[in-house]
């Protein structure tokens, strides 16, 4: 039935429920005999009366918006409140027409009392039926389910499978032992998560779901690892900060990525910091056709800013983001501009024309292996260009200039990580002789980013492997796009200029973890169906990386994960004259000077 003609007959159903409740609470104030002459027409002609304003308050109330099936207790509260209110304004709408003449107060008090049986009771008889019915036709049919987790998002899951066709819950497996022989919709806890492999076999399941939003990585990964294990094919609900306000749905469920393995736990936030820096302030964002500044951009918008700026060289990455912050974003001013930050003249005129309040520049480049090969290209685009923008910014009184940096800055082993710690240094020397507040975001490996490892290994995975491995016992430190983007905007939020931000991301994880991980994910078992080939350290590559130099001076703040370091002792005149003689180097080709210059950077203590 369509869902207009439904409401219609909700309506319609509620309407002559009002009748009903108020005919019967003249019949019972009679003990179900007929009430004399004079009263039962009295009642008769208060009815419209009655039904009109009970019909109105229950349309305040979004007595008419719910469906039936979903009925819970909010609804029923609702219909208390109607019937209430409703009461009152009954009372008061027949006492101005008639001053409730030939009425019996007795009939007033017994009306809410029908009617909460009349509307309530019609409701819930609809969801047990309904209920019942998915429970009776369906246990035995369609794909036999064991969902993990018996909390909140397990039974919200097995709710919704039990009005479906094609998915019938055998049972819940839960750590907690409180649950263990409980009954939630009539789906029984079978026993403990580590059970599975015994409750697959032994009662021929075909699914497996992972409803546990709130696990941490490390207990994801014991889930993963039991679950494939047992041989069937496995599903997960997002983490709790990609569901919105907590809802819960069977269509969201999805397959197990290696963001659900290796992604960070989630950080506490200052949203109200956050907001208050982005609400209403024209936003300037480089490189916002990349991972993290579209990401970025999407989150910006989500904040009601003034206005957002998207400066990228790319013309299908600002045209593929501009299709997509128009379609999810309509009512934000976003202005999109093709552009080089190497380009003075360009910089310049968007400055001039869009008078940004706070920049965050994440346009840079970052291939380690193809920077070795292009230094002159790498200086000019991450130290230069960098540069260019903060004097741009400081020209024209940005308040907040936030640069995203990389743990390949701290000991740079690479041309890459080399610029990356210029890039920070020239904004630090911009800090100290401006009014602009420079803040430096530092993090690690960005799962699933343009470029990185993840979609490589990805694409290996389904041409057949091999999975290639630069060294066995090499590792990285990972996080989210979604979470580095909020790391982002939070230290722009609550930073001070010259301040470094560093994400505590925990133990770094080895590479040959992450490729088995995502092969088994992808249903295949490593050195069996494909193969891990270590290949050797490219040039500019570590074994290790690093998050702080040793003389960084390393401290907590008020937000979990959130962690605020120093630059340390820096010489400032000093990175003036070093950009400077970069800067001729670039101009003149002079690739020695180039070299010179950065080997001073490479493995600085």
């Amino acid at each position: 039935m369509p869902v207009i003609s439904f409401k219609l007959v909700i309506v319609a159903h509620d309407l002559l429920a009002i009748y009903c409740a108020w005919t019967f609470s003249l019949f019972a104030r009679f003990n179900f005999e007929l009430p004399p002459d004079g009263l039962f027409q009295a009642s008769l002609n208060a009815a419209p009366v009655v039904i009109l304003a009970q019909g109105l308050v229950g349309g305040y109330f979004g007595l008419y918006r719910g469906l039936w099936r979903f009925t819970s207790l909010p609804d029923l509260w609702n219909l208390l409140k109607s019937a209430i209110v409703g009461t009152f304004v009954i009372i008061i709408s027949l006492f101005v027409l008639n001053r409730l003449e030939y009425i019996p107060r007795s009939t007033i008090i017994l009306y809410p009392v029908f009617l909460l049986i009349f509307l309530g009771g019609s409701r819930l008889l609809f969801r047990v039926i309904r209920d019942r019915n998915g429970v009776g036709f369906k246990q035995g049919f369609g794909k036999k389910v064991l969902v993990i987790g018996a909390g909140t998002a397990g039974e919200a899951v097995v709710r919704e499978m039990l009005r479906e066709k094609d998915f019938s819950p055998i049972g819940f497996v839960d750590d907690n032992y409180n649950f263990l022989g409980a009954r939630i919709h009539g789906v029984p806890v079978l026993g403990a998560i580590g059970s599975i492999p015994e409750l697959v076999e032994e009662m021929s399941i075909d699914l497996i779901v992972i409803a546990v939003p709130s696990a941490s990585d490390s207990e994801m990964q014991r889930i993963f690892e039991i679950c494939n294990g047992s041989g069937k094919n496995f599903l997960t609900l997002p983490k709790l900060n990609d569901i919105v306000e907590g809802r819960v749905a069977l269509r969201e469920v999805r397959a197990l990525s290696i963001d659900d393995l290796l992604g960070r736990e989630q950080i506490s936030l200052d949203w109200t910091a956050i907001r208050k820096n982005i609400l209403g302030k024209k936003i300037l964002v480089t490189g916002g056709g990349g991972s993290i500044g579209r990401e970025l951009c999407l989150q910006i918008c989500s904040l009601n800013p003034g206005s957002l700026v998207v400066l990228d060289q790319s013309e299908y990455n600002l045209y593929d983001l501009e299709r997509c912050l128009r379609s999810s974003y309509p009512s934000v001013t976003v202005g999109f501009f093709l552009g080089d930050i190497c380009d003075l003249v360009t910089v310049e005129n968007l400055f001039n024309s869009e008078r940004p309040d706070v920049v965050f520049h994440a346009a840079a480049y970052k291939h380690v292996p193809i920077l070795e090969r292009q230094m002159r290209q790498a200086i000019q685009n991450n130290v230069l260009g960098t540069k260019a923008l903060a004097e741009c910014a400081v020209r024209h009184e940005v308040e907040n200039f936030v640069l995203i940096s990389t743990d390949k800055a701290v000991r740079p082993s690479s041309i890459m990580g080399a610029t990356k710690r210029l890039a920070e240094l020239v904004c630090l020397r911009m800090n100290f002789l401006s009014s602009t507040k420079f803040i430096t975001v530092r993090f690690g490996n960005v799962l699933n980013s343009a470029g990185s490892v993840v979609p490589l290994f990805q694409n290996q995975i389904d041409k057949g492997g091999p999975v290639t491995v630069t060294h066995k016992e090499a590792t990285r430190f990972f996080m989210s796009i979604p979470e580095s983007c909020q790391l982002i905007m939070e230290a722009s939020a609550i930073g001070n200029g010259g301040d470094l931000y560093v994400l505590d991301m925990g133990k770094p994880v080895k590479i040959t973890y992450l490729a088995e991980q995502m092969i088994k994910l992808s249903g295949y078992t490593p050195g069996e169906d494909i193969q891990v080939v270590f290949t050797g350290l490219r040039p500019g590559e570590k074994i290790e990386e690093e998050l702080f130099f040793e003389d960084e001076n390393l401290r907590k703040t008020k937000h979990d994960k959130l962690l605020l370091s120093d630059f340390g002792h820096i010489d400032i005149e000093e990175i003036g004259g070093i950009a400077l003689a970069l800067q001729s180097a670039v101009e003149q080709n002079n690739k020695e000077e180039m070299t010179r210059i950065l080997e001073g950077f490479r493995g600085e203590k």
